[in-house]
């Protein structure tokens, strides 16, 4: 039986490789966590640096909280089995009347892993909405293989490489994943996907976890990290990262210098660019 999900969302999940929405938060905490967000980014100069936004639960206690939350794990693991890891999180965050954009992609495109059984649980920490930019998706295109990306390195895009899917995309299967403060979307690593700029007067804030079980592996010979969040790990395929005890504790910052440089190989693997992560959390003596 099911934890959290219906038996229906389980087989639309299967289906469609995306189902939404799903309360994780109420809008009360989610907005607490937009302020504790907020908060932070205008101490790193009013725009969250690429250095704190990759993994950042191993830098923040309350974010380390959120990727172990029940009420995100038990709809993972109606999907993905009891034994789950966190190999990454970060915010996808467009300004009001920000022309930043999503190419349509693949999100296994450069991550080097074994298999394609991950999800991403993206919450939404402000309105998800059409006008805002929301996440479009196109049902069942999880269920082909991987397809061919071409690299853009376009300036207003988001995504590590501007990377782009190199065949047609048909747009009008694409549904608007629209959530409010606290929902969450769930959405299967090969599923076509993208988004379009904010044109609303509100910023578009969502938090992006990416789970995995524990049996894959980082194909990539740079070694990888992971936090083990429910279950048990027999495999051992990652190294295990570091709880944090306060914001930005020592140990942790150091520890996430060192994920970063890894993370930068894996992600940029055979690229003819790289984009540094730079920023206030690549210091240990922030």
């Amino acid at each position: 039986m099911p934890k959290r999900l219906s038996a229906a969302q389980v087989e639309q999940y299967q289906r469609e490789g995306c189902i939404f929405p799903i309360r994780a938060f109420s809008v009360e905490e989610a907005g607490g966590m937009r302020q504790r967000l907020e908060a932070l980014a205008a101490a790193e100069g009013g725009k969250l640096s690429r250095a704190t936004n990759q993994k950042p639960h191993i830098l923040l206690p309350w974010l380390a909280d959120v990727v172990r939350s029940p009420r995100i794990l038990d709809a993972v693991e109606d999907v993905l089995g009891p034994n789950i890891l966190c190999w990454a999180s970060g915010f996808f965050w467009k300004p009001a009347k920000d022309p930043a954009f999503i190419s349509w992609h693949q999100d296994s495109t450069y991550w080097g892993l074994s298999h394609s059984d991950i999800v991403t649980a993206w919450v939404a920490f402000s309105p998800s909405t059409v006008e805002s930019g929301c996440m479009r998706v196109v049902p069942g295109t999880h269920l082909q293989d991987q397809v061919a990306h071409r690299d853009t390195f376009a300036e207003e895009n988001m995504l590590s490489r501007g990377q782009e899917i190199a065949v047609d995309v048909d747009e009008n299967d694409a549904v608007d994943v629209v959530l409010q403060p606290g929902e969450m979307s769930l959405h299967h690593v090969r599923i076509f996907h993208g988004s379009k700029n904010n044109r609303s007067s509100e910023p578009r804030i969502g938090f992006a976890i990416r789970y995995i079980p524990t049996y894959l592996r980082q194909l990539n010979d740079a070694g990888d990290s992971a936090t083990l969040v429910r279950g048990v790990d027999e495999y051992r395929h990652f190294e295990e990262e570091p709880v944090p005890q306060s914001d930005f504790d020592a140990a942790c910052v150091a520890y996430h210098k060192a994920m970063l440089d890894r993370q930068q190989k894996i992600l940029y693997a055979g690229a003819e660019k790289v984009k540094e992560f730079t920023g206030p959390a690549a210091s240990a003596t922030r």
